[in-house]
């Protein structure tokens, strides 16, 4: 002999119901998002194809997606005059890496150092915002001149573009921290190392993680214009070959293999922040995408 309760039953239902409706809208959201991202670039190349095809645009001048195409069968199969495509986008991937790398530790120590120390941050921070108001094509030609068309001089203009987006990221991520929060923490006697290990850093964690998405796009960037003012292989040379041989084709090309190598980047940052912050309460964006 069994016995129900109505209303435990009705609330069960009503709860199964909402969890089929939730994951039935999920899956229209996903479906939906999916058909746009796919029409995006369908109706860009098509348009782009199609007024190359009747003349409004000049092919000579802004390329063709057919063009294109073929440039980048041509890139993979017959290779370039400085190398195969694969050791050219090595060089710049590597150079990007060091960059990154490099200036994401050194943005994130100063940032750590400046945004817990107002007198230190006082004291530097005007030269800071010099350093950072001269234009990077500069610093770009001055680092090729100074340490010549090897590696070295790639990596440092990546790392300066890198270095500024952390450390401001950083700094402000350390001048967010709840006040009231350091102050609990000192009083329980906590260290200024424990503080920053346990309070500080993780804090600044979400604005520090934040500033990745960018700072490796600035890396390309960086590696990218160093290799165009001079080097010996890069995928940057092959730009800046294809421009003084008025190839917009193989231009586009090199855009379209850098573009894959930042995606892919994105991807791997967004799973290294979903487990770094995998404490984090959920945004609101977050919550409405569920």
């Amino acid at each position: 002999m069994s016995s129900t309760i109505p209303g435990l039953t009705g609330l069960v239902e009503t709860e199964s119901d909402v969890q089929v409706t939730s994951q039935r809208a999920r899956r229209r959201r996903t479906r939906k998002l999916w058909i746009a991202r796919i029409l995006v670039p369908v109706i860009v190349i098509g348009g782009w194809q199609l007024l190359t095809s009747v003349g409004w645009l000049d092919k000579f001048f802004f390329g063709q997606p057919t063009g294109i195409w073929h440039s980048l069968v041509h890139l993979f199969t017959k290779g370039t005059a400085f190398g195969t495509i694969w050791l050219n986008l090595w060089v710049t991937i590597s150079e990007a890496l060091y960059g990154f790398l490099l200036g994401t530790v050194t943005g994130i120590v100063v940032g750590l150092i400046l945004g817990q120390n107002r007198f230190l941050a006082d004291v530097l921070g005007p030269y800071i915002k010099v350093l950072n108001s001269i234009p990077r094509i500069i610093l770009g030609s001055i680092f090729i001149v100074a340490f010549g068309l090897g590696t070295f001089p790639k990596v440092l203009l990546a790392s300066v573009l890198v270095f500024f987006i952390v450390f401001f990221n950083a700094f402000q991520g350390v001048r967010e921290v709840d006040q009231n929060l350091v102050a609990n923490i000192r009083v329980l006697g906590a260290s200024p190392l424990q503080v920053a290990r346990h309070v500080t850093i993780p804090s600044a964690l979400t604005w520090i993680i934040a500033s990745l998405h960018t700072a490796f796009g600035f890396a390309i960037i960086g590696a990218l214009v160093a290799e165009v003012l001079g080097a010996q292989h890069g995928i940057g040379l092959i730009i800046s070959q294809a421009q003084g041989n008025f190839d917009p084709d193989t231009v586009f090309a090199s855009m379209a293999i850098m573009a894959v190598v930042t995606l892919t980047a994105e991807y791997l940052i967004t799973l290294l922040e979903r487990r770094v912050l995998s404490w984090r309460p959920p945004s609101r964006w977050e919550i409405q995408a569920i």
